[in-house]
């Protein structure tokens, strides 16, 4: 077989030289001052001596001159054109196309190798090599063992997908936007340095997930470190400051042109708003609370993770990606917002504005949501499966234990206090817990193993607060024992309050009980600059008139069939001692007690009104037919609509 093998004349094998890996070469770019230590990325800072430097370094230093004369500094690259060139006298066209293609490069990244990325959603996204690195790193290969929906899985079973191929779609939707408004408006003075901190934030974005995505922040460390204030976003930003740091990434991301340590604060600033609460002043307007950036880039802000009203490109990118994966019809088209996105400037600060037109759209979009936390996320046997899951992690956390930072142990709860720990901490503690031999994980794995074999808990009925409800940890156990202490008279069965688990689910628009659409600004094609609000009246009478509710589950952990039918009538009984509203099926499951409560039978009684909205239908239609110039009555008509979304 030696024989076969061609010899290659060309390779010494006498030479050591010859195998030396070449020396990474940092580009020497000017500095601010006209000194050439290091690229200062931002070239809007460079005076004539460093855009000439830039300049010799693209081997144009002949026109260095030209440049010189008319005193060009950094902050005109931007608005240079070719006949701006041909009057300062760079008289060759091909010279002229070369330096503005030198120029682009300061605020393009598509000069750079790009990998190709097969995405189902967005099809093939290209991906900038330090985007590629990032991506290659334990850390982040973490979230390809994370559900997204985590429960939901168990439930809708086309619901596989991660964590990672969403975060890399969140990074590609960020780099759409902002450079989407790069073209749109040069004059914002969007750099390459922006754009790939944008994609990076966009990227890292959920890197603080833990098992089973918001079932792990939102039920099971509030149950086993209760008041521990602590969120996914944090947490995010503690593992992208460890991947940086366990990787050694900060060379490589001066070598592709970010300023650190300041780029790698405005990254954390993207995901989690400001790292530290600014102090506000008695009078006058609050201080710009960001450090990554000034208020003049105000509007980087609000593309990955958008504070002020929600819309941004993460939505963008879990409602088309979990509707293909759950089979629901995603009714909002993000490119259609891409074509129609724009800055304008708000009392001194920048935001991304859509046209007025598409006000309806984001009224869709917001309504998405809604559908999708109904029909899916709050899912009420997906919500017993994470129940279950999360009374299964309580029992094992004492008992599963995690090697994190110089060899010191966590356990499921601890591990968000230890990155190198919580690297360690996936969807795959189920599996770990499910075959375990071990007895102190028994009861756990009892748990896991009724959920594999769909012993699940079930659901006895849902209500609503007449009004808002604070709920704490200890609030759902109180509930829990007044369920057991709500025996109707008549009914035999007895419940301890250890039979019940009760769960209170928020439904809102992402903005709590507020209009998120009044936080956006548009504005209007004959006025692209000027920006205006647009209430909610002015869009439709159909709207809805709150956006957030409450929800309260509950679930009953005997499932024999007369416990079931007690513990209904049960929770019909707790209802009507809270004031709260009627179960949906309540005059089914429990219709001796239902016309006890005096509320709840003159809602019954309410007019039907549907056959009255047909008569006056005919009738605005004879008027009109009679007098079309006619006044109606009380000076209106009534109508049928659809809904706007």
């Amino acid at each position: 077989m030696d024989s076969r093998k061609r010899s290659r004349d060309d390779l010494s094998c006498n030479s050591t030289d010859s195998f030396k890996t070449p020396e990474k070469r940092v580009s020497v770019v000017p500095r601010r001052g006209g000194s050439s230590k290091q690229w200062d990325a931002d070239f809007r800072h460079w005076d004539v001596e460093a855009t000439c430097s830039y300049l010799r370094q693209e081997g144009l230093g002949e026109w260095e001159s030209k440049f010189k004369e008319h005193q060009i500094t950094g902050v005109g690259l931007r608005y240079l054109t070719d006949s701006h060139l041909e009057k300062i006298g760079i008289g060759p066209l091909g010279k002229r196309l070369q330096i503005l293609h030198s120029l682009q490069k300061l605020w393009q990244i598509t000069s750079v190798s790009m990998k190709v990325f097969n995405d189902p959603i967005h099809g093939h996204i290209e991906m900038h090599p330090l985007l590629v690195r990032i991506i290659d790193t334990p850390q982040f290969q973490r979230l390809r063992h994370i559900k997204q929906l985590g429960g939901t899985y168990l439930v809708f079973p086309g619901a596989s997908h991660n964590r990672f191929e969403h975060s890399i779609g969140v990074g590609y939707l960020a780099g759409r936007l902002v450079q989407a408004l790069n073209e749109r408006q040069p004059e914002l003075l969007i750099t390459s340095q922006d754009i790939l901190c944008v994609q990076i934030a966009g990227l890292c974005h959920d890197l603080g997930h833990g098992p089973f995505s918001h079932m792990y922040d939102g039920m099971f460390i509030p149950k086993v470190r209760p008041g521990h204030k602590w969120k996914h976003e944090m947490a995010s930003v503690q593992m992208f400051d460890h991947l940086v740091r366990e990787n050694r990434l900060e060379p490589e991301m001066q070598e592709h042109g970010l300023t650190l340590p300041d780029d790698l604060l405005f990254i954390k600033e993207q995901i989690a708003g400001p790292l530290e609460s600014p102090v506000s002043p008695r009078k006058g307007p609050a201080p710009w609370p960001y450090k990554g950036r000034s208020e003049e880039k105000s509007f980087l802000y609000e593309i990955v993770a958008n504070k002020r009203n929600g819309i941004d490109v993460d939505k963008w990118d879990y409602f088309a990606r979990d509707c293909y994966h759950l089979g629901i019809q995603n009714n909002f088209d993000y490119r259609r917002f891409l074509k129609f996105a724009r800055v304008c400037e708000v009392k001194g600060t920048k935001h991304v504005c859509t046209r007025e037109k598409e006000v309806g759209n984001l009224y869709d979009m917001f309504h998405t949501r809604n559908c999708l936390h109904r029909r899916a996320y709050q899912h009420k046997v997906g919500n017993i499966v994470e129940t279950m899951i999360t009374e299964a992690l309580v029992k094992a956390d004492p008992h599963i234990h995690i090697q994190g930072s110089g060899g010191k142990m966590f356990t499921l709860s601890t591990a968000i206090d230890d990155m190198e720990a919580y690297t360690k901490l996936t969807d795959h503690v189920f599996e770990q817990i499910l075959y375990s031999s071990s007895a102190e994980l028994a009861g756990a794995r009892e748990i896991l193993q009724n959920i594999i074999c769909r012993r699940l808990y079930k659901c006895v009925g849902q209500t609503h607060p007449t009004s808002h409800v604070d709920v704490s940890q200890g609030m759902l156990l109180k509930w829990a024992e007044e369920m057991a202490r709500s025996r109707p008279n008549g009914t035999e069965e007895v419940f301890q309050s250890e039979d019940f688990v009760v769960n209170v689910i928020y439904m809102d628009y992402g903005m709590k009980s507020k209009n998120p659409i009044n936080n956006v600004h548009f504005y209007c094609k004959n006025d692209p600059t000027k920006a205006i609000k647009i209430r909610k009246n002015q869009v439709s009478q159909m709207l809805p008139e709150k956006f957030a509710e409450q929800l309260i589950r509950v679930y009953c952990k005997r499932t024999d069939e007369r416990s079931l039918e007690a513990a209904q009538k049960y929770f019909v009984q707790w209802c009507m001692d809270n004031n709260f509203t009627k179960p949906q099926d309540g005059d089914v499951t429990a219709p001796e007690l239902t016309p006890l409560k005096a509320s709840w039978a003159s809602n019954d009684n309410d007019d039907d009104d549907g056959d009255d909205d047909d008569d006056d239908d005919e009738a605005v239609g004879n008027r009109h037919l009679a007098g079309r110039h006619s006044t109606p009555q009380n000076g209106t008509l009534k109508a049928k609509a659809r809904l706007p979304f």
